[in-house]
């Protein structure tokens, strides 16, 4: 994605996207024993180690500026062509940003040849078609490219010695990316929400409104429920969402 588009769709952004302490921890295990960190991507912030050295990447001067008091130093840069000297940092942070970059193979070589280790976060293509919201009321936003992010076996293919975890999204996930809301139905319909999850962000008006409207009526009649109650005593699912996680 541009930087002028998160220019103007990130704005209000870190409302909605609070980092969930279930996907945190698992992060955390993640990096082991790394010290120094880069975030790459980092937007406003979320996932970033407390108990690490962390610099954080991110091009979007509205992303960064929504970075909280006390939060690691941003630089603004494309993960194409990072600023650092090579070997610099024991580790680097991916959460969700693969599937924005101009050239994600060049951009993880990039990132190799600045840190060790490496945590990506990210989803299967594909993923984004699969949530009822894009199937049955947006379907246009699985077709953006906030919904299409590398396949993840080319992306092992390109981290030799990989390997990949399944990071499940929990009801009452608190980060609300597109997923986050698969059992909270009526947080799709504020359009404040909305404006955190890029995929739906980038749609215009007319492909957004007649589907809210459908969901809106849905609720209401409990259609929604009926057509989704399997999902109800659900704790958690599996979203297509995957860490990948190299040395």
């Amino acid at each position: 994605m541009a930087v002028a588009d998160y220019d103007e769709i990130g704005v209000g952004y870190a409302r909605h996207r609070l980092p969930d302490p279930r996907l945190a921890a698992q992060f955390e295990r993640a990096l082991g024993d790394a010290s120094t960190v880069l975030n790459v991507g980092a937007g406003t912030g979320s996932y970033e180690s407390v108990d690490r050295t962390v610099v954080a990447v991110e091009p979007s001067a509205v992303m960064a500026a929504q970075r909280p008091a006390g939060a690691a130093p941003v630089v603004r840069a494309v993960v194409e062509d990072l600023p650092f000297a090579g070997g610099t940092f024991d580790a680097a942070t991916m959460f969700l940003t693969l599937h924005h970059w101009a050239d994600w193979r060049v951009g993880l070589r990039e990132v190799r040849r600045v840190a060790g280790k490496l945590v990506i976060f990210t989803f299967e293509p594909g993923a984004h078609a699969h949530c009822w919201v894009v199937r049955d009321y947006l379907p246009a936003a699985g077709r953006t490219r906030s919904a299409l992010a590398p396949h993840l076996d080319e992306v092992v293919r390109a981290l030799p010695g990989a390997r990949v975890e399944v990071v499940p999204v929990p009801h009452d996930c608190t980060d609300g990316f597109l997923w986050a809301y698969w059992r909270r139905p009526e947080q799709y319909l504020d359009p404040d929400v909305r404006r955190g999850i890029s995929a739906i962000a980038q749609l215009p008006p007319h492909e957004v409104e007649p589907g809210m409207a459908r969901l809106a009526a849905d609720l209401e009649s409990g259609r929604w429920h009926d057509e989704h109650a399997d999902l109800l005593d659900l704790d958690e699912v599996d979203g297509g969402f995957r860490l990948v996680v190299v040395g």
